[in-house]
């Protein structure tokens, strides 16, 4: 397979060797020291794709254009699903882990059953269908493309309705990215409810200790549930 054949070359195969349909899973939000991670999955009509024409890896399209592709992918999936990791269970059981868990949770909550799922960069065992991770995913596959601008999306607006709840520490700009504002913010304030205490850098300012897992007040559940299950 090439890059070069364009995003569904490696579906397309897959479909063509009876093994559709096939689900993308992709995240964000793993690098942050701050607010949750965020994980979806996407399983694309074969029809969706005249409509996606700008598809691509999230990381290199502009706020604006992920913001027209999310409702397309909404309205002309097969089934889609988004799963939020909290902050508090990210230090509970590591990032690697929770994103691994993230990965599972989404391709078990798709309403369709996939043939096959391709997910981005990590092999992620006990999902129910052949899988296989694909290096640099979100820019070789579609449906991890696809699943990448829904995780994004998904998380920038929640980053946004933090900001509100705590500002300061300017999450709507920096989306809890180790940016050189957010460590002078972080400096300033101290760690708030949604950094991660297991993170270095919030551990040493937070004194030096990783504080005790404290699960989140009906808030923070609250804006966690409804950006998981927004459709």
């Amino acid at each position: 397979m090439r890059k070069a054949g364009g995003l569904r070359t490696l579906e397309a195969a897959l479909i063509r060797s009876g093994l559709g349909p096939v689900a993308g899973v992709d995240e964000a939000g793993r690098g942050c020291c701050a607010g949750p991670l965020v994980v979806a999955a996407c399983l694309l009509a074969p029809k969706a794709y005249d409509s996606l024409a700008g598809l691509d890896d999230s990381k290199k399209l502009t706020e604006a254009a992920r913001e027209e592709l999310f409702p397309i992918i909404e309205r002309r999936a097969l089934a889609w699903q988004v799963v939020v990791i909290p902050a508090w269970e990210i230090d509970a059981i590591g990032i690697h882990v929770a994103n691994i868990e993230g990965m599972r949770r989404a391709v078990a909550g798709l309403d369709q059953r996939p043939g096959y799922v391709l997910t981005d960069g990590f092999k992620v065992p006990g999902i129910a269908a052949p899988s296989l991770p694909v290096i640099g995913g979100d820019a070789t596959a579609a449906c991890i493309a696809a699943a990448s601008i829904l995780a994004k999306v998904t998380r920038d607006r929640m980053m946004v309705a933090l900001d509100g709840r705590l500002p300061g520490y300017g999450f709507a700009a920096h989306k809890g990215y180790n940016t050189p504002e957010h460590i002078a913010a972080l400096d300033r304030l101290g760690p708030s409810s949604e950094h991660r205490r297991s993170w270095r850098n919030v551990r040493m300012i937070g004194g030096g200790e990783a504080e005790p897992v404290r699960r989140p007040g009906a808030g923070a559940r609250r804006l966690a549930t409804d950006a998981a299950h927004a459709r």
